[in-house]
């Protein structure tokens, strides 16, 4: 039987497609996909509730990054999809399928949109789209997601995708760019003998 750790690694970062959507790999040597994720990371609305790891502050760091990215899903640890318009292969954003655990069968989603891009449902559909690759191509059990308390629209992303709010984490993400002090997250998670949404 193939776990799913090796089912990770046959597949690496695969395109998906769906919702007017392509979910495809980041190219760190490319400088389209490095000049679109520094944008994605230093837009002041993906700031306010997100800080990074590791700061993403030009184009060296930003390649860095996405290397970083690669180097994960080489190891299993992480996907990461570059989200495209499907017709003009426009990039509108991320989403990736981060602190896969093959053990306990679960791992973490998250997201963010250009600021071109939303408004149009993007991270609705490319959420719909992960999903169901990680539960159905990786034969995970669980998903979580989780955002800062206040932010409304992820929110209400994740209930229209499935993902029920279970509770509350008391101090478990660092303040909007201040790593001296934290606050709470909404935890919402989705199993894969839930019912699936309507897209």
């Amino acid at each position: 039987m193939t776990s799913t750790h090796e089912r990770f690694l046959t597949s690496m970062v695969p395109e998906v497609s769906g919702h007017g959507l392509r979910l495809l790999p980041w190219d760190a040597d490319s400088a389209a996909d490095a000049e679109d994720w520094l944008r994605g990371l230093t837009d002041p609305e993906f700031r306010r509730w997100n800080t990074p790891l590791r700061p993403v502050e030009n184009l060296e760091s930003a390649r860095a990054s996405l290397r970083s990215k690669a180097e994960r899903a080489a190891d299993g640890a992480d996907v990461t999809f570059r989200v495209t318009d499907a017709v003009s292969g426009a990039t509108l954003g991320q989403i990736g399928v981060n602190m896969i655990d093959p053990i306990v069968s679960a791992a973490r989603v998250g997201y963010w949109v250009l600021p071109e891009a939303r408004g149009r449902g993007v991270a609705r559909r490319s959420l719909h789209l992960a999903t169901r690759w990680a539960l159905t191509n990786l034969g995970l059990h669980r998903l979580e997601l989780g955002h800062a308390v206040g932010h409304d629209v992820s929110c209400r992303v994740a209930e229209r995708c499935g993902f029920p709010y279970e509770g509350t984490l008391r101090g478990a993400m660092w303040e909007d760019e201040r790593r001296e002090t934290f606050r709470d997250v909404h935890l919402h998670a989705r199993l894969a003998t839930d019912p699936e949404p309507a897209a």
